[in-house]
């Protein structure tokens, strides 16, 4: 052990810390720690500090030469002149701001106004939108406001500023691209976009390249710049090219490493960077892995009984579709949104086929973003599934029927942990590319054979819905 080096990522993630301490050079994970975070759509930073405190604590950090942070996207914090906490953060998955991203998509001129000086279209997701409500609705705290920066910019500053390591307040392409005023195709804040949204200027973080060091801590640890989480997965899985992933944990979220910028004006698809100094089209919904566990309490059985059940029903759940918005959704923009159950009647009203229906209305949700990347040129060879829902049988053998293509699951791992953790050894190397580790893969499933009419239908009759119910 005396002879390796040592990388740290920390994922600060809606519901945890976890941190994931790597050997530099191979990626294999030495020792990891977590400590959660509270449940909610805002939250004081400060809890995610002390969940940093008690994830680092027993010696995690031990040896290590360096770290990054990979956190939540689109969280707003603001700051006043003394860098203290002016409110509690709002996260990516608070949509009172949903009124606000109307608005400013309307002054701007409209979604195609957005895309051409972004690279996406305003939801409540995006931070430009909370600044907004937030200077609408809390106007006294919005005048102490003096600069506002991102979770993970956030986490890596308070490290720093532990000793004497802080100099600024900084963040990367990938988190900076999911605001709202940033453009991944200029590479340059769009100030006036905020100032528009916010009614007045606001400070933000410098923008470091890829493999730079935002700082090191008084014990000489260097501070990489850190990113976003689906950044720093897309980083954790080492992807190729035709390579997309499919994210089931709180959010659900569909992404692939791109060499251009992708201009989708209906804004499914958002044009991120990446942390590797490209661009990361991603599709992102409010409402994955929870599905799951909703059907399974209304049904009355534990999540493997739900797969059992799920698995039980044949393709289609006996005529069954959910629209699973139960917590509003994102793409489709449907912030107020809530489920739907279409087709019951007295034959098809089993468990089997309510958990089936469960299973392919979670699944079909990301088959939107899988489709919207085919739509604009990005080729599909497999499908990668990683998160909490991924773990479950039923979703691994009806994925590939639904995505049309392959689904490979990767072994169990903190991959946006591991992805923060080949930063730190990128920045730590000073080479012109992140070292190259291994992805070990728990299973493959193929396209199943004779099932892709049935499949079709699936997909056919929840869209079907999706328009009928909300007219988009």
């Amino acid at each position: 052990m005396s002879d390796r080096t040592l990388v740290a990522g920390v994922d600060s993630s809606t519901q945890s810390t976890k941190i994931v301490v790597c050997d530099a050079e191979t990626g294999e994970i030495v020792r990891t720690s977590r400590a959660p975070h509270p449940d909610g759509t805002e939250v004081d930073p400060e809890r995610w500090w002390e969940a940093y405190e008690q994830s680092s604590a027993d010696g995690i950090l031990d040896g290590v030469a360096a770290i990054a942070v990979g956190g939540q996207q689109h969280g707003m914090v603001t700051l006043d002149e003394h860098d203290d906490v002016v409110r509690d953060a709002l996260l990516w998955n608070d949509t009172r701001s949903a009124g606000a991203a109307a608005d400013l998509t309307a002054e701007l001129g409209g979604a195609a106004a957005w895309v051409d000086a972004v690279g996406l279209v305003p939801v409540a997701s995006f931070t430009v939108t909370k600044l907004r409500w937030f200077a609408e609705h809390e106007p006294e705290l919005a005048a102490r406001a003096t600069r506002v920066v991102l979770p993970h910019d956030w986490l890596t500053g308070r490290i720093l500023k532990q000793g004497k390591g802080f100099e600024r307040w900084t963040t990367d392409r990938g988190d900076a691209s999911g605001t709202g005023y940033w453009s991944a195709g200029s590479n340059d804040y769009r100030l006036d976009l905020l100032k528009t949204a916010f009614g007045r200027e606001l400070e933000v973080p410098e923008v470091l390249a890829p493999s730079a060091a935002a700082g090191r801590t008084d014990s000489g640890m260097l501070v990489a710049a850190g990113t976003g989480d689906n950044m720093g997965a897309a980083l954790g899985l080492t992807l190729s090219p035709g390579d997309v992933v499919v994210s089931l944990g709180t959010s659900g979220t569909v992404f692939t490493p791109h060499d251009s910028a992708i201009r989708d004006e209906t804004g499914a698809i958002a044009g991120f960077a990446d942390a590797t100094g490209r661009h990361l089209p991603l599709m992102c919904t409010l409402n994955a892995a929870r599905v799951l566990g909703a059907a399974a309490t209304m049904i009355g059985v534990d999540l493997a009984e739900l797969d059992r059940l799920a698995l039980a029903a044949d393709p289609g759940a006996g005529g069954l579709t959910l629209l699973p918005y139960l917590d509003g959704e994102r793409t489709p923009d449907l912030p107020d949104a809530t489920g739907t159950l279409s087709g019951l009647t007295r034959s098809n009203a089993t468990p089997e086929n309510l958990a089936r229906a469960a299973v392919e209305g979670m699944l079909c949700n990301l088959v939107g973003g899988v489709d919207a990347l085919r739509q604009h040129g990005v080729g599909v060879e497999r499908v990668l599934l990683i998160g909490g829902a991924a773990a479950s049988r039923a979703v691994r053998e009806i994925a590939p029927g639904l995505f049309r293509a392959p689904v490979v699951v990767p072994a169990p791992g903190e991959y946006v942990g591991i992805g923060a953790a080949r930063q730190a050894a990128w920045a730590l190397s000073g080479e012109a590319e992140p070292p190259t580790w291994p992805l070990a893969v728990d299973s493959e499933y193929p396209v199943p054979a004779g099932q892709q009419s049935a499949a079709a239908d699936v997909v056919a009759r929840y869209q079907a819905l999706v328009t009928s119910t909300h007219g988009v």
